[in-house]
């Protein structure tokens, strides 16, 4: 009988773009990181010595999203809430927006942007660079 380790998944990093948290999910979540991560972004909050101004979940290298996961989000956003700061999930791609809707998870108190940029300009932080007019564009 062979005895494998126990797997303990990687914590999803919570980095701080000014008083902003952003936080990056990629793949598959596994139930307790996704415990461990609502207890870490609640505490970047609680403890942060400036008041943080939102948090901005990316949800752009996720495909799947199951029932655990998006009562997780919620709790975030809810925890957040309580503490003053505003969660934004951004990049969801249509098919995990379907699985959200199909598993009638509402997400109170969550906001929704299509990408970083626009979750960062709903938190009042329009993206300081100007992007280059492409060659369509300038046509």
């Amino acid at each position: 009988m062979t005895d494998f380790p126990a797997v303990h998944p990687e914590p999803v990093p919570v980095l701080a773009l000014g008083d902003i948290l952003l936080v990056t999910l990629r793949g598959d979540l596994y139930d307790g990181a996704a415990e461990q991560l609502q207890y870490d972004i609640t505490q970047r909050i609680a403890n942060s010595p400036v008041p943080v101004g939102g948090v901005v979940i990316d949800l752009s290298g996720v495909e799947i999203v199951d029932s655990f996961l998006g009562r997780i989000l919620a709790e975030i956003a809810a925890s957040a809430r309580l503490l003053a700061t505003r969660t934004i999930l951004a990049g969801m791609r249509p098919a995990v927006a379907i699985t959200l809707v199909e598993l009638g998870l509402t997400l109170p108190g969550l906001d929704t942007a299509l990408d970083i940029d626009r979750a960062l300009a709903l938190l009042g932080r329009a993206p300081s660079v100007v992007r280059p007019a492409t060659a369509e564009e300038g046509a």
